[in-house]
């Protein structure tokens, strides 16, 4: 956007508020609402009565190719027509002086603590002459009867009638644009006072009512040709709230124009998969829902440049940055958002059969984003073994590669083509398959569930069948319908701490195994030697059944039963190594360890 596209005048306040109470001036749909209290208008009455600057107010000149949803100011009358202008910055001074100034109507604010209230503001007369410095005293906020009281409810200022503004010499604020009605009953209130009324009059006039008559304020007008992305960016730069608007805000203002309620739309598609159904995507927010349906349409647009002759560096990119969501157009989203409704179920469906059951213990909530994208995409073409095999690799590669953390657009972008194009025997492996590295090492520092590598470690330790080791039940059942399933010590950390045995190597994820809250409890803070014989005592079964049990979770019990931390942990170390390498379908890096 050139600085052509944009002007800078001066405009009259009157003008503006004018263009404001006609509906010639309103806000987009997606401006937050009016949020100042009584005392700040009170100091930006006090500030332009002064001739102050108040800062510069931002208009986008309507009616060119970007479109938004409007609404009035707030107070202002709330008109069918189509506005000249949209404020973008300059809504709570606007919002304030045309309520506070130009309407004969209470304000709507609220004070200090929040509270709502209604009320009038005044300019003392006396105190305004007194000093610039006493200004901001001058101006008064009373209660929508006009007559503020003390605790006991006994009168302080009534200023219920025009006789008892007059004798309290309190201007309202609502007539400094039409003041020659107040003005001609204030001096002839007192007709033994007249000379004195005429004079204040006339001191208070040029000084503080002729300076709102004269103000301007500076106006930076965008023309009908900016474009959206420039439009919402230029509105959070300038957004003095400090908080930002998401693109799904700004999009749902400007599907509004076309009559179609985003909103309402995406809580509709939550509940079909909302009640438990599927609280793999209990936490799938609108932006992400809004990226793979972005990622199909710029796919769609790409796939026809191609098929029309050109050639890959200057057909569309695919994308689902924040400039590629803003300009998704209504008939995209249409046309998609079935489509990635019945993705994001199917990749929750794939999801419980690699043993990730709900997202606490889902390694990369981004990861759904192209997984969803590339299900809607395929359709049944997902539903074979050898697609389901592929679609695991690219998977499990994005998780022990750990690809998926911080920025990750541009592997969107990527990996659905490449994914498609590889499940149906168009392409080679996607780069994120043959990126993905996973170092034998990791396996040391993978010590909390915050990192992806260890979540997806525990799901497939689900998958390779683990029982429990009192029960005998399978640990994935024990997971989904009892949820008392976490991981838990084998070396307990009392033992390990009392043996010498470092922090780093005891909290690694080479020591910790699904285990249910029972048989947690059993185990306690004893040996392994100790608590397998009282497993085997409580269980009513054999020593050789727990060994089983112990072994199913890739754990060595002759080591256990010897207390032997290392010999234990290093054979676990291969074994589980053995797990990611089949996920992965390629040889992890077996480097030297550092403990």
């Amino acid at each position: 956007m050139g600085v052509e596209a944009f002007g800078i005048e001066k405009e009259f306040l009157k003008d503006l508020l004018t263009q404001v109470d006609k509906g010639e001036a309103k806000l987009p749909e997606f401006q937050r609402g009016w949020v100042w209290p009584d005392r700040n208008i009170a100091s930006l009455i006090a500030s332009i009565s002064l001739g102050y600057p108040a800062g510069t107010v931002m208009m986008l000149k309507h009616g060119g190719d970007v479109r938004f949803k409007t609404r009035a100011v707030e107070g202002a009358p709330a008109t069918a027509s189509t506005p000249d202008r949209l404020i973008l910055d300059g809504q709570q001074r606007l919002t304030s002086l045309y309520q506070s100034l130009f309407r004969n109507e209470p304000v709507e604010t609220h004070d200090s603590r929040g509270k709502p209230v209604r009320g009038w503001f005044y300019i003392d007369m006396h105190k305004a002459l007194l000093g610039d410095a006493e200004r901001e005293e001058a101006v008064v906020f009373v209660p929508e009867s006009k007559i503020r009281v003390d605790f006991r409810g006994q009168a302080l200022l009534d200023l219920s009638t025009p006789a008892l503004e007059y004798s309290e010499r309190m201007f309202p604020c609502a007539a400094v644009f039409n003041s020659m009605q107040w003005m001609m009953g204030f001096v002839q209130h007192s007709p033994e006072q007249q000379g004195d009324n005429l004079q204040l009059w006339s001191h208070f006039h040029e000084a503080v009512v002729k300076r709102f008559e004269q103000y301007q304020l500076p106006v930076i007008e965008l023309g009908k040709s900016t474009p959206r992305q420039a439009v919402c960016q230029v509105f959070e730069k300038v957004n003095t709230g400090g908080v930002t608007l998401t693109v799904f805000e700004l999009l749902t203002a400007t599907f509004a124009a076309d009559d179609f309620d985003l909103r309402q739309d995406w809580m509709d598609r939550q509940t079909q998969w909302t009640g438990g159904k599927y609280p793999i995507l209990a936490e799938v927010a609108n932006t992400d829902f809004l990226q793979a349906v972005t990622l199909l349409g710029t796919y769609e647009r790409h796939r026809a440049a191609i098929e029309s002759g050109r050639d890959e560096t200057n057909a569309p990119r695919i994308g689902c940055r924040r400039t590629d969501m803003l300009n998704l157009t209504l008939a995209e989203y249409r046309k998609w958002a079935p489509t990635v409704t019945a993705g994001l179920k199917t990749a929750a469906q794939f999801l419980h059969s690699q043993h990730i059951f709900d997202t606490r213990f889902l390694p990369y909530g981004s990861q759904l984003i192209p997984l969803s994208a590339a299900f809607a995409l395929l359709g049944t073409k997902a539903d074979t073994v050898g697609a389901r095999q592929k679609i695991s690799r690219w998977y499990w590669s994005g998780v022990f590669g750990e690809l998926y953390g911080g920025t990750t657009e541009t592997r969107f972008a990527r990996d659905l083509p490449e994914l498609v194009a590889w499940v149906t025997g168009h392409g080679t492996e996607p780069r994120t398959v043959q990126e993905a590295q996973f170092f034998s090492s990791r396996l040391w520092t993978l010590r909390t569930r915050g990192s992806a590598a260890y979540k997806g470690l525990y799901a497939l330790l689900l998958q390779d069948g683990p029982v429990d080791w009192g029960t005998g039940s399978d640990m994935s059942d024990e997971n989904y319908f009892d949820n008392a399933v976490d991981i838990h010590h084998v070396f307990p950390k009392a033992w390990c701490e009392k043996q010498g045995i470092p922090s780093a190597d005891y909290n690694s994820i080479l020591n910790k195994t699904p285990l249910t809250a029972r048989t947690n409890r059993i185990i306690g803070g004893r040996a392994p030697s100790a608590y397998l014989r009282g497993l085997a005592k409580s269980a009513e079964t054999t020593p050789e059944q727990v060994d089983l049990n112990v072994r199913s979770h890739k754990i060595s019990p002759a080591a256990l039963r010897t207390d032997d931390f290392r010999a234990a942990i290093t054979a676990r170390e291969v074994a589980l190594l053995s797990l990611i390498s089949a996920a992965m379908g390629k040889d992890v890096q077996v480097d030297t360890n550092v403990n």
